[in-house]
């Protein structure tokens, strides 16, 4: 593969608008993919792209497509002024919110709307701005259909549709739903497809929605970052937890992005880390989107230390100098290895990923050696693999102490368990022995000194016979 060149942004044919965002974000040169992919999309192209995450893939479309919508820019009030004219698929929540951020970012200085739209919170508060009318929108597959349904916007105008991690929306079972988005789209449209890897369901899908579509390939597939250290340490199943929490401890970072396979797995270890005094918090399927953005944002801001997270999270998660990504679990598909780790290492900052691998996910891990073409040295951890201490193991006459790690709050509590267990009583360990002057009461007296002396209804009907 013949090497790019080195060119600024400036040398793409962008607007001056355009480049004074980008330049507000700091950036001059273009990544590989933005290179590549710019000027084809800013021709008409359809395109097939593919580049291994953290490369520069949402501005690599973002950008032209401002650039061409910029004819249709209006700062009118009108909601006719303002068609849907670029569609934008995501196949997470958090990948949408992402992606139309930096449509926000970088059309700062031009009069476009977006706006985006996903599951999980109340349709409703996401109709007041598809009525005021927008040029860019980016959604989930499922909440447009929803809107389609309800009436509240019209896709007949959109000239341009983007396809973001394809490969994931295959994998979440988005077919159907893209069958029928394309079907209310214009047949005259551009697509692109954007893609952290591609297979032959993705070859598929862009012979079925592309028109001689210009392959895009910056990287050799199924890659990762050369910037990203990857560990593999194996350990036992009951040890992971103890080594996590040494892991984030001894590292001393800041921020730590830890990956299990399972919903539960991911709420039971988020709060074992806070019983160890580690501030963290889950992301899952189950949460509400609002739980979802909260804990997003305090990890973002560094309120918690540790965010554990399913493959949910693995793409649309876009955090800037994340040190640190431990797989607590392999992932179950192999691919889904290279998303979880591209959490890291982005745009050429360096970065760490650490996998906790215990015998019955040996399978996995070749698997993803196979994927990626490469194995991996196993290693035993530097970190003491002594499973954590339980309340049970403290000494009955001793208050646990507070560490420096451990929160006054869960100290308290502590101690108060320690008290009640240490509260007792020798007289309760006697034996019983009657007292010799304690009248003993007849059972069947204190009966009959009871019994009523009105006739009662019988249990079959009628009084009972007085004698």
């Amino acid at each position: 593969m013949e090497e790019l060149k080195p060119i600024t942004f400036a040398e793409l044919n962008l607007d001056p608008q355009i480049l004074r965002a980008v330049e507000d974000e700091g950036y001059t040169v273009p990544t590989p993919i933005q290179a590549k992919a710019i000027p084809l999309v800013l021709a008409g192209r359809d395109i097939m792209a593919m580049a291994q995450t953290g490369t520069g893939k949402t501005a690599a479309f973002t950008l032209p497509l401002l650039q061409m919508l910029l004819p249709h820019a209006s700062s009118s009030a009108s909601p006719a002024r303002h068609p849907i004219r670029a569609l934008i698929l995501a196949p997470t929540r958090e990948l949408a919110i992402q992606v139309e951020e930096s449509v926000e970012t970088y059309s700062a200085h031009v009069p476009l709307r977006s706006t985006v739209v996903f599951g999980g919170i109340d349709i409703k508060t996401q109709k007041p701005a598809l009525m005021k009318g927008v040029e860019v929108l980016v959604a989930t597959p499922g909440r447009l259909l929803d809107h389609v349904e309800s009436r509240n916007l019209q896709l007949n105008q959109v000239q341009v549709l983007i396809l973001d991690e394809a490969d994931r929306m295959l994998d979440m079972g988005f077919m159907p739903d893209l069958k029928r988005i394309l079907a209310l789209l214009p047949k005259q449209r551009q697509t692109l497809l954007f893609s952290a890897t591609f297979s032959e369901e993705i070859k598929k899908l862009a012979q079925e929605f592309l028109k001689n579509p210009e392959v895009v390939e910056v990287a050799r597939r199924n890659t990762t970052a050369e910037t990203v250290k990857q560990s593999i340490y194996l350990v036992e199943q009951a040890n992971k937890h103890a080594i996590l929490a040494d892991l984030i401890r001894s590292r001393g970072v800041a921020q730590v992005l830890v990956f299990t396979r399972t919903k539960i797995a991911a709420g039971r270890l988020a709060r074992a880390l806070e019983r160890e005094g580690i501030l963290a918090d889950a992301i899952h399927g189950d949460k509400s989107q609002q739980e979802r953005l909260k804990a997003l944002d305090a990890f973002k801001e560094g309120k918690i230390t540790v965010l554990v997270a399913t493959d949910v999270a693995a793409r649309g998660l876009d955090i800037d100098d994340l040190p640190l990504v431990v797989n607590y679990e392999l992932p179950s598909n192999a691919e889904d290895y290279v998303h979880r780790i591209g959490r890291t290492g982005r745009a050429g900052a360096s970065g760490e990923a650490i996998s906790l691998v215990d015998g019955a996910e040996e399978k996995m891990l070749l698997e993803i050696e196979k994927l990626l073409k490469r194995s991996f040295e196993r290693e035993r951890p530097a970190v003491s693999s002594t499973p954590p201490r339980t309340h049970s193991s403290r000494p009955a006459n001793r208050a646990p102490h507070a560490s420096s790690h451990s929160p006054t709050t869960h100290s308290v509590t502590h101690t108060n368990r320690a008290s009640k267990k240490t509260a007792k009583d020798d007289w309760f360990d006697k034996p019983y022995e009657p007292a010799s002057n304690t009248p003993v009461v007849e059972p069947q007296a204190s009966l009959m000194s009871r019994k009523p002396n009105k006739p009662v209804a019988a249990l079959l009907g009628g009084l009972g016979i007085k004698r």
